[in-house]
């Protein structure tokens, strides 16, 4: 939970400094950019996720050889996307800039950020893997490590590139890449030492087809899920906008809170992944059905404390994000519904991380789709209701998640630990 809570750091911090320039289209352009390289690389976080439930599932079934492989596989596959987006950066830009719909100031200084920051691709996405692959195997501390380490080389570089060399804009750019090589360096040293062969790997391993093509195939559904679920978000961004100004400002610090509680919870599913995908490997049934109960009535209690939280605090919190009365009493008229939305939600990520764990990829993208679709008729319903229809919609999305993943798992659980038929005796 503590290393998912640092996950937004980078962007923030960038904000931050260079809000303290008092260029208001720079700081709106590094925001824009900040929400566009968080949702694309957001896409691509089935990398961190598979490379997860593999590595647990390894660790599992005993086979600890298959280890080093399996980061190899995940840093050769990180690398190309990496590159293609390196490769596409100018039309990504043109297009991706072009839907924020940013002042030509905004955009300008959006654009500035993004052609630099774009080159730290393939090392922020080689990070997603060495996490993943640290996670499946329950280093979690050395993943808390690995990601405090490259959030504070972002902090020192950003202060001294941007507040101390005048470097702008570039500066806060160029301090994420070079936070993001640093973490890469430092991953890949921690993976070395705990692989007692080094990440040396026979190219046989490696390239092995069943194993290549199930990669191929559980990333494709993964990454599938994600892009329904950035497309809900986005769609929720987009209609605040149509409700006016005052509307929009007040979700933009309503998601805030959010944001906050999925990166917390979402500790969880990166529990489940781990101790399901490692029961899943060793095809251990109880503690299967045993790590499933734990973290979704440990997750229950954790949605209760943070949804207390918002409710206690949600008032003070919003007062200090925004000095805005008008947006203040707008916030505050929605803030009920961040206070419920633990509850659902929780459901929804815990058993994202149950399905990631046990690589029922194929379900958990239907699944989602479908929950997708439950939020579009939700939304459609209620439209007239404005952005309290908006807010029950997405409400609807996080129990559709939620309960669709646990009406389907007794099935998928029952599959997967089917006994073995017995041979049938030869005549």
């Amino acid at each position: 939970m503590v290393a998912n809570l640092t996950t937004p750091l980078i962007g923030i911090v960038s904000t931050t400094a260079i809000g303290r320039l008092g260029d208001a289209a720079l700081l709106g352009g590094v925001a824009m950019a900040s929400v566009i390289f968080d949702c694309l690389f957001w896409l691509f976080a089935f990398l961190r996720m598979s490379t997860v439930a593999f590595a647990a599932q390894s660790l599992g079934a005993g086979e600890p050889a298959e280890l080093p492989a399996i980061l190899v596989r995940g840093f050769i596959v990180a690398g190309l996307i990496g590159s293609a987006l390196i490769v596409l950066q100018v039309p990504l830009a043109a297009i991706l800039l072009d839907a924020m719909g940013g002042s030509e100031a905004v955009t300008r200084a959006a654009r500035a950020y993004f052609i630099i920051r774009i080159w730290a691709a393939p090392l922020a996405l080689s990070n997603y893997v060495v996490l993943g692959w640290l996670i499946g195997q329950a280093r979690a501390k050395r993943a808390l490590v690995l990601q405090i380490a490259i959030n504070l080389i972002n902090v020192a570089a950003t202060i001294v590139l941007v507040l101390v060399f005048d470097w702008g804009i570039a500066g806060a750019a160029i301090a994420a890449v070079i936070a993001e090589a640093t973490g890469l360096l430092l991953g890949t040293a921690m993976a070395r030492r705990l692989s007692e062969g080094g990440l040396s790997v026979a190219r046989a391993r490696l390239f092995d087809r069943a194993k290549l093509m199930r990669m191929l195939a559980v990333n494709r559904d993964i990454m599938i899920r994600t892009a329904a679920l950035i497309t809900a978000f986005l769609f929720f961004t987009a209609q605040g906008a149509r409700s006016g100004d005052v509307t929009l400002a007040a979700n933009a610090v309503l998601n805030n809170f959010l944001l906050i509680s999925a990166f917390f919870l979402d500790g969880l599913a990166n529990a489940a992944e781990q101790l399901c995908g490692r029961s899943f490997g060793a095809r251990d049934r109880h503690g299967f059905a045993d790590a499933t109960r734990l973290v979704i009535l440990w997750g229950f209690g954790f949605a209760l404390v943070v949804a207390a939280v918002f409710a206690l605090f949600g008032p003070a919190l919003i007062d200090l994000m925004t000095a805005s009365e008008a947006v203040r009493r707008g916030a505050r008229d929605y803030l009920v519904f961040v206070v419920l939305a633990p509850l659902p939600s929780v459901f929804a990520f815990g058993f994202d991380g149950v399905y990631i764990g046990a690589t029922w990829a194929r379900d958990m993208r239907n699944l989602m789709m479908a929950s997708l679709a439950i939020f579009f008729a939700t939304w459609f319903v209620l439209r007239g209701l404005g952005n309290i229809g908006l807010w029950w919609a997405m409400l609807a999305f996080y129990a559709a998640r939620g309960g669709l993943q646990g009406a389907r798992y007794p099935a998928l659980f029952r599959a997967s630990f089917a006994p073995a038929r017995p041979a049938s005796p030869r005549p």
